[in-house]
């Protein structure tokens, strides 16, 4: 399966606006003014999935419980179509991020999302990923085993 810039681009578009704070979210875009009329086409609606793991990352699946997500479809006077899905039941946000998905069909407009509002979202997203990882790592204990010579 081969999979374009435009998916790429698209699948971290998505992955960014789903990871955000719906507050965030609303802030940047009432800066950005890209006010769009648009259509609902399915929901928002909040609904359950399953999630699956592997033991070891390659072990048999198995079912590790469910998550809750809120998926939205809308569509824009242009006729431009959006969907978004996205754990938790914020209906704002899916709708939200559905409105933007359709407006990134056109390149032009995507270009300035992506600058002023995926962008700063990301950075502070990986900002908060890095304080993360050096407050674990903070909390790390090394064990070792010391070998007796009478064995």
């Amino acid at each position: 399966m081969n999979i374009t810039a435009d998916q790429t681009a698209r699948r971290d578009r998505m992955a960014v606006l789903a990871r955000c704070s719906s507050q965030r979210l609303s802030a940047l875009w009432a800066v950005l003014g890209l006010r769009q009329a648009h259509t609902p086409l399915r929901g928002p609606e909040a609904g359950l999935v399953m999630l699956r793991g592997r033991i070891g990352g390659t072990g048999e699946p198995f079912n590790v419980g469910e998550a809750t997500v809120t998926r939205a479809s809308v569509k824009l006077e242009d006729g431009s179509v959006g969907h978004a899905m996205m754990l938790g039941r914020d209906h704002a946000k899916a709708r939200l991020s559905a409105v933007i998905d359709a407006l990134c069909r056109n390149p032009e407009t995507a270009a300035r999302i992506d600058a002023e509002l995926i962008q700063p979202i990301r950075r502070e997203l990986d900002v908060a990923d890095e304080t993360r990882r050096q407050q674990t790592a903070a909390t790390r204990v090394d064990f070792f085993t010391m070998v007796r010579g009478e064995d």
